[in-house]
């Protein structure tokens, strides 16, 4: 039974959306419609965490808008995704970033990036 399943999403899987990590600052564009219009939004920040494995694997995005955070979690394989950038990367220390959360202000975004 499994071997059938991993056949059937093996074909659903985006090649090259494996760039990225905890910790980097990256930038997905995510496809929105509006009525029968269809609009690219950027939502940016930092990766705090991935999840899962395969088709159903996940990845939150988490940034500070106006003082509040904001987190967004986003299938890897999705269709509406159109890109993901990485804009800056980092030394993960850690599986998932959830201490970021309790920090504050330009805290909030500091985590230990790579030089290039």
């Amino acid at each position: 039974m499994n071997r059938i399943i991993e056949e059937l999403t093996a074909k659903q899987l985006i090649a090259g959306r494996d760039h990225f990590k905890v910790g980097d600052g990256v930038r997905v564009h995510v496809k929105v419609r509006e009525g029968d219009k269809e609009r690219i939004q950027i939502f940016s920040g930092i990766v705090i965490a991935k999840k899962h494995g395969g088709i159903s694997e996940t990845f939150t995005v988490r940034r500070v808008v106006a003082g509040e955070g904001v987190e967004r979690v986003f299938p890897k394989n999705s269709p509406s995704i159109a890109k993901i950038e990485v804009e800056r990367e980092s030394i993960p220390m850690r599986a998932k970033l959830y201490y970021i959360r309790k920090r504050i202000g330009k805290d909030a975004m500091k985590v230990r990036e790579r030089k290039r």
